[in-house]
């Protein structure tokens, strides 16, 4: 679809959610590191974020949301020969073992099961090489350009790669699964199948760093230290991913607290009509926001917010079709964007109308 742009476009979208320039970095020992946002995305921080690399076990993340999503997470899996011989770290399956799903993915996340990951993988894909297709669509899917998978556990092979941007993306997308997010978050958890418990080996998580709210660790030779992190203060939950980062603990806490530090999440829109002009014609059409958007900003960009909207120069379409989007500028850099709809977000309306007749009245249809 093209669309019209309201006003110059006066810089180019690859640059979209980069971070504004003249920005004093946290100081990381990593190779590759990024900071973002997690509701919006922005991108706080980074350094050689889009540059491939090994990433070692943070591949799990990935496997386990992919088994998540499958919906099986009461079905039993019977450990396969394959599952048992996988090299490294383990949560030590036995050949034939009946094991619930969900019990693997909390042993993929929080022991970094090797047999695990192969196991849901079978269980899932059919195979390990499907389930790795499986894998490779999801990121296609999620927008993860620079990235390719080739097993469910991260161990090292040519074609075998990420970025530390591709990952805090994926990251981002996981988090908003609350199954993920209670299985990314638990410090402690005993299978049926087992008389110990397995501990979380994400050390931030386990009692060096208060905020945090989940991630998953990761090493190989080749890849270093690998690690991803999420961390909720106040209103603002960032992402921190670091790929080869001998000092990545402190890496994590650093960059956290810098963006807790500098950055206070701004609401730029508000849910509701819109109306927007179509350059080439001069027209008017009505759109709507869903939602309010929501920032991380730093000081000195709070009332410097700019935006560029762009409407389809076909029809605007039938009730919930996107008509178009607004993109927003922080210091002439693309920082968010949002679809305009060509009706208003009808469940939030009726939420409203419920809301005021039961302010009136006093009446709760529910009882």
């Amino acid at each position: 679809m093209r669309y019209a742009v309201t006003t110059l476009v006066f810089l180019l979208l690859s640059c979209f959610f980069y971070p504004a320039s003249g920005q004093a970095n946290p100081d990381v020992s990593a190779n590759n590191a990024v900071l973002i946002e997690q509701s919006s995305g922005r991108v706080l921080f980074e350094r050689k974020a889009h540059e491939q690399q090994p990433i070692a076990s943070i591949t799990k993340i990935m496997t386990a949301i992919i088994a998540i999503e499958s919906g099986e997470l009461n079905k039993t899996v019977t450990v396969s020969n394959r599952a048992v011989n996988a090299i490294g770290s383990s949560i030590y399956l036995e050949e034939g073992e009946k094991i619930k799903l969900k019990d693997l993915i909390y042993g993929l996340m929080l022991r970094s099961g090797n047999d695990a990951a192969v196991a849901i993988s079978e269980h899932v894909g059919g195979s390990m090489e499907g389930f790795v297709h499986l894998m490779n669509q999801k990121a296609q899917w999620l927008g993860m350009t620079n990235t390719s998978f080739e097993n469910p556990h991260g161990l090292d092979t040519d074609n075998h790669y990420s970025t530390a941007y591709d990952m805090a993306v994926l990251m981002r997308y996981a988090m908003d699964n609350e199954t993920f997010r209670q299985v990314t978050k638990t410090k402690s958890y005993k299978s049926e199948n087992r008389v110990y418990a397995w501990k979380n080996k994400h050390k931030l998580l386990t009692g060096m760093y208060d905020h945090i709210n989940g991630g998953k660790t990761g090493f190989t030779r080749i890849a270093g230290r690998t690690l991803v992190s999420s961390a909720l203060k106040d209103d603002m939950e960032l992402i921190a991913v670091t790929l080869n980062g001998p000092d990545d603990w402190r890496d994590h806490i650093g960059m956290f607290e810098w963006g807790f530090d500098n950055y206070d999440m701004t609401t730029i829109d508000q849910k509701g009509e819109n109306i927007y002009r179509i350059a080439d014609s001069g027209s008017q059409v009505t759109g709507y926001l869903h939602q309010d958007i929501t920032i991380p900003l730093r000081k000195n960009e709070q009332g410097q917010i700019e935006k560029q909207s762009f409407i389809a120069h076909d029809n605007p379409g039938t009730a919930e079709d996107v008509i178009g989007k607004t993109i927003y500028f922080a210091d002439a850099v693309p920082v968010t964007q949002t679809p305009i709809f060509s009706e208003r977000d009808k469940t939030g309306f009726l939420k409203d109308v419920v809301s005021i007749y039961q302010g009136i009245t006093g009446f709760d249809p529910n009882g």
